[in-house]
């Protein structure tokens, strides 16, 4: 048995998902033309901080928060028609996530290249 690396599936998913760099991802959502999304875990969050009028959606639950058909599915908390930008600390499970999305259907997904560490760099509010 063969067994895909994670570094293997992180590079698949850069293929085939949108890449924002920090000031792309700012712009958005200084204009508020998109959904700006944390999946950090909770502890990073209380650790790191977080980046003011980011949605935190916890990695483990975000097809079900984002899927209208699951029980867990979060009404009203997000514009769904938006573009949704995820990010982590340093952008491998964001990457990953946002290939999940686009398997999901959805059209207007992209992740942040280094994540909350290049976020801090360039211009993000952290509270």
């Amino acid at each position: 048995m063969t067994i895909k690396s994670s570094k293997l599936l992180v590079e698949e998913a850069l293929k085939e998902i949108k890449t924002l760099e920090p000031s792309e991802a700012k712009k958005l959502a200084d204009e508020n033309l998109c959904n700006l999304i944390d999946i950090r875990d909770i502890r990073e969050l209380e650790k790191e901080g977080k980046v003011e009028k980011a949605n935190h959606i916890p990695r483990g639950m975000l097809e079900f928060w984002l899927d209208p058909e699951s029980l867990y599915f979060k009404e009203g908390k997000l514009d769904m028609s938006k573009e949704m930008v995820l990010f982590c600390a340093g952008g491998m499970r964001s990457a990953l996530a946002a290939k999940t999305l686009k398997d999901m259907g959805f059209i207007k997904v992209s992740h942040i290249h280094g994540g909350f560490a290049l976020m801090k760099q360039n211009g993000f509010k952290i509270i």
